[in-house]
């Protein structure tokens, strides 16, 4: 069966909702209107007013909300507009949900979810563009999930529930439409990186809305006779360098692309855990293809031009592989 990533969204919702009466849904237009990207379409008719909460226009406040509604024994979902949006939720969710099981000493968890929406791509401009999963990958106490695939919308949000401490997921706003077959074993951990497309030539590691533009560019170097292995990081913390360095030692070539600004990337922090667990392995220096360091721009051509690229992917890839 095809469903779109976001029926995907909502299908995994509608399935926690009913099995779990803890469990509720929070955030700005999450109900009458069905959410900013429509993926709670229809929720507020099946659940009712108590458990899909239309919230101000106030991310510390909603979110501070989720923080103590997760303490006080429930499993929200809080869903915030956009990823810059939530900087102004930041000390809820870095100050607080990602200390208290530190800092009780294991008394208190709080198994809160928070869903955003990520990346660009749409001329939204600066304000609603940026990639900025790093910032949060950076926190201990957080699990930061970044599902890539219909079946990985379906199936991340069950264990990210269960998971005792906060849950970031991101949903590459690019992704929203996209239609895939949804597999019978959606059923998914969230502790592993996926071998999306196996190869021998080269490591191309990515995650979010840059695993199709990957895929892509794997496709095109195949028709050349150059096999990219392509690995869809899936959970940006903790990192599965397990997958990461099994795929390097056999390809002996990496190249990463992130959505995220160069200076500061997660991508600079899986090249220097590259070159820390197989510097020796390694037959070329590790690449990494991101946006250009300027905030996104609104015209379409410049912030086609800011972000990664399937040409720009393909020349990183031949010239680490000198072809």
């Amino acid at each position: 069966m095809k469903i779109t990533y976001r029926e995907a969204l909502r299908l995994a919702m509608h399935e926690a909702m009913t099995a779990d009466p803890r469990v509720f849904l929070m955030g700005e237009d999450v109900g009458s209107y069905g959410g900013s990207y429509a993926v709670s379409k229809g929720l507020l008719d099946a659940f009712g007013p108590e458990r899909i909460r239309d919230t101000p226009l106030s991310e510390l406040g909603f979110v501070g909300a989720g923080v103590g509604a997760a303490l006080g024994g429930m499993r929200p979902i809080v869903e915030v507009m956009t990823v810059n949006f939530s900087l102004l939720a930041l000390d809820a969710i870095v100050n607080t949900a990602a200390t208290l099981r530190h800092m009780s000493g294991g008394q208190f968890s709080v198994p809160l979810v928070v869903r955003m929406a990520t990346g660009a791509g749409r001329q939204l401009a600066a304000q609603h563009s940026h990639s900025l999963e790093n910032w949060y990958a950076h926190v201990p106490g957080i699990r930061v999930l970044a599902p890539a695939t219909v079946a990985d919308a379906r199936g991340m949000l069950g264990p990210a529930l269960a998971d005792p401490d906060p849950v970031i997921i991101f949903e590459h706003a690019q992704l929203y439409n996209m239609e895939e077959e949804l597999p019978s074993d959606w059923h998914c951990d969230i502790t592993h990186a996926a071998v999306r497309r196996p190869g021998t030539r080269l490591t191309l590691i990515t995650y979010g809305g840059s695993l199709p533009k990957a895929l892509q560019a794997a496709h095109e170097l195949s028709g050349e006779g150059i096999e990219v292995e392509v690995i869809d990081l899936r959970v940006l913390r903790p990192l599965d360098t397990d997958t990461i360095n099994a795929s390097v030692r056999k390809t002996q070539h990496a190249v990463i692309v992130d959505e995220g600004w160069k200076t500061g990337s997660l991508a600079a922090e899986i090249m220097a855990r590259i070159m820390e667990d197989c510097f020796y392995e390694l037959d070329a220096p590790v690449a990494r293809v991101c946006s250009a360091e300027v905030p996104i721009p609104y015209a379409k051509h410049l912030e086609e031009a800011a972000l990664p690229q399937v040409p720009k992917i393909v020349a990183a890839i031949k010239e680490v592989l000198h072809v």
